[in-house]
């Protein structure tokens, strides 16, 4: 089992942007835990962070077709990106949205995410462990699928 692991816009700034919302814990160190948890489980994770929508997308495009599903924290993308959404929709793979912080505690226009809807689920608030929470999701959901013989789309 292979999962995609996506990152957007500042995610590279975590442990030091803003830490009272964000946290002190770095992307890097976001990324050694779920690598380790992951294989743990049997399943490789390939891991980026980009700041560029396009970027983003591409990298959907890129891996699809090796990917058995998709973790993903857009950042600022969540709010508005209607290409990620439809990037996510097109390839038909499972994913899973997180965010650290809580959106529905944010300032308004952070209250609603365009990209969720194009997910299975979407875990927030908990920190760095909605990583390992959507992780666990995602992979138990994957099992699931693969044991029950379900198509898999979003």
């Amino acid at each position: 089992m292979k999962i995609l692991v996506l990152n957007g816009p500042n995610l590279n700034l975590l442990g030091i942007r803003e830490p009272e919302i964000y946290g002190k814990v770095s992307l890097e160190e976001i990324e050694k835990d779920l690598t380790g948890f992951a294989e743990n489980q049997g399943v490789e994770i390939i891991f980026y962070q980009k700041n560029g929508e396009g970027e983003l997308i591409d990298l959907i495009h890129r891996y699809y077709r090796e990917i058995d599903g998709i973790l993903i924290n857009p950042g600022a993308y969540t709010h508005y990106s209607i290409a990620l959404r439809d990037a996510l929709l097109a390839v038909g793979k499972p994913a899973v949205e997180v965010h650290l912080s809580n959106l529905y505690k944010r300032e308004e226009f952070r209250q609603h995410s365009v990209t969720a809807g194009a997910c299975i689920g979407y875990i927030a608030g908990f920190g760095v462990d909605s990583y390992r929470l959507g992780l666990i999701a995602l992979i138990d959901y994957l099992k699931r699928r693969d044991k029950d013989g379900a198509s898999g789309k979003a």
